[in-house]
């Protein structure tokens, strides 16, 4: 078994060093990366098949889809003209209000979702302004994430750990993380525009030409738009009731991806379009990805990395949430938080049984930890992959390297908030 193990954390390493370098795609490199761990036999077909989150990928096709057909009735340009107009079309007040705008709709829905939809509006400003789209894009990434944060539904993290501890309610989660996500989305968006003052800057002309334009005629088939929304606003729903409905998020999203085709895809042609707009490089990439932390996960890397990182703290909350808070960041930046959230919440679960009585600051922590530590790395959460997966598609890439040198320290300050609001709210009397 040790042997196995080891053989797994090479195949990691040298995927994710392929990954980081950029030299060949993050699709093909994650893929063959899971299928080296099936065929060195570190993990069996079967094995490989059930640690691959289809909730995860069946909730991205979903929404892919009824935004690809939702963007065909130009209410994303509408949206992002409207918007740009209110604020003048001044580069930097658009900023603020994506990131805002990105955080909300992440907390209300779910991150993956929100960004699906803000992008093409993201885009579509840059484009009209003549401004490098990079500022907007790393900002939706960012803000999303820590959005996500805040509310039980936002981030997957959240929703496993509110499943396993029933008395973690939905107002519980805004209670206890909405303060903290809130003041760290603020420092966030003021280092941002720090940052990228140089490039938050347009000209007259570009202003004057998008103040100029009229959004109501972006709104090119206002009978398509109106079944849309429709759906949409039932899919959203059903997200919000889903746990009720004893529903899986991605049964809600591909219903309504398929109701929507149903309503209006009338050939087979425009069911093909809508097909295509599907990100199928972020779909593997996904997939390949949960195989190859399977190997991690089956010869019991990640499991002992946890039980030692939860050992030294002698049982200690205060340590024991510091702990788990910083752990969890980390690994969240390099690999899925979701296999390892599965981890850690039955990790978790035994402390308590060992005599930990306040457990709350625990799972805050590890909420904390894996929803922001998304931010570390382009890698790191879905959202992240959507973005860079759209932004290419459009002849933006987003490079792996680049988005470290933002986003790793951001997160790590936004850690460093956390660190002292978990401790003074619930460790600083014990």
């Amino acid at each position: 078994m040790e042997n196995q193990a080891m053989l797994a954390l090479g195949v990691f390493l040298v995927t994710y060093a392929l990954i980081i370098s950029e030299k060949i795609h993050r699709t093909v490199v994650a893929m063959l990366g899971g299928l080296a761990m099936v065929l060195l036999g570190i993990v069996d077909y079967e094995t490989a098949v059930h640690h691959i989150d289809f909730n995860t990928l069946g909730l991205l096709v979903g929404m892919m889809i009824m935004v690809a057909i939702t963007g065909q009735t130009g209410i994303f340009r509408y949206i992002a003209i409207y918007a740009a107009k209110r604020v003048k079309c001044r580069p930097v007040p658009i900023l603020i209000v994506l990131a805002v705008i990105t955080a909300l709709f992440s907390a209300l829905l779910d991150n993956v979702t929100t960004v699906l939809l803000m992008v093409p509006v993201t885009l579509t400003l840059t484009q009209r302004l003549n401004i490098k789209p990079e500022p907007y894009l790393i900002t939706l990434i960012i803000s999303s994430n820590i959005g996500g944060t805040a509310t039980l539904i936002g981030d997957p993290p959240n929703i496993m750990i509110g499943s396993a501890v029933r008395e973690l309610t939905f107002l519980a989660f805004i209670h206890n993380l909405a303060p903290v996500a809130l003041a760290i989305l603020f420092v966030t968006i003021i280092l941002l525009i720090l940052f990228y003052r140089k490039q938050l800057v347009t000209d007259e002309r570009h202003k004057l030409a998008l103040l100029q334009l009229n959004e109501k005629e972006e709104l090119v088939d206002p009978a398509l738009l109106v079944k849309c929304l429709s759906v949409l606003g039932v899919t959203l729903a059903g997200f919000l009731g889903h746990q009720a409905l004893h529903l899986e998020s991605s049964t809600v999203a591909l219903s309504g991806a398929f109701v929507l085709l149903l309503l209006t895809a009338k050939t087979e042609h425009a069911v093909e379009v809508a097909l295509e707009k599907i990100e199928w490089p972020t779909i593997f990439f996904f997939l390949g990805l949960f195989v190859l932390v399977s190997g991690l996960m089956e010869t019991g890397i990640i499991d002992g990395v946890a039980r030692y990182a939860i050992e030294v703290t002698g049982g200690s909350p205060a340590l024991s949430a510091m702990l788990i808070l910083w752990l969890s960041a980390i690994a969240s930046a390099f690999v899925d938080n979701i296999p390892f959230v599965a981890t850690m919440i039955p990790l978790i679960q035994n402390m308590g049984q060992l005599g930990i009585a306040n457990m709350e600051p625990l799972w805050w922590s590890l909420a904390l930890g894996a929803c922001l530590g998304g931010n570390g790395s382009l890698i790191g959460a879905s959202a992240n992959l959507i973005v860079a997966g759209l932004a290419a598609q459009q002849g933006y890439p987003l490079s792996f390297r680049r988005f470290l040198t933002i986003g790793f320290p951001l997160m790590l300050l936004s850690i460093v908030i956390a660190n002292g609001y978990i401790y003074l709210r619930y460790l600083s009397h014990l």
